[in-house]
């Protein structure tokens, strides 16, 4: 079980996310589709297409 601070936000992409664009490019969207920081303490959750992995 990971622990997180109160009040951390937990962000689920909905739908499938292409994984190719590593993790600079997750954080770009997530810039980009919610302006937020990446660093921010906030956890973001993104789905591959064959649903084996999430990050």
């Amino acid at each position: 079980m990971i622990s997180l601070p109160a009040g951390t936000r937990i962000w689920i992409a909905a739908g499938v996310t292409d994984m190719r664009c590593g993790f600079q490019g997750l954080a770009a969207k997530v810039q980009t589709a919610l302006g937020e920081n990446p660093l921010g303490g906030n956890v973001y959750i993104f789905r591959g297409r064959r649903g084996s992995l999430v990050t």
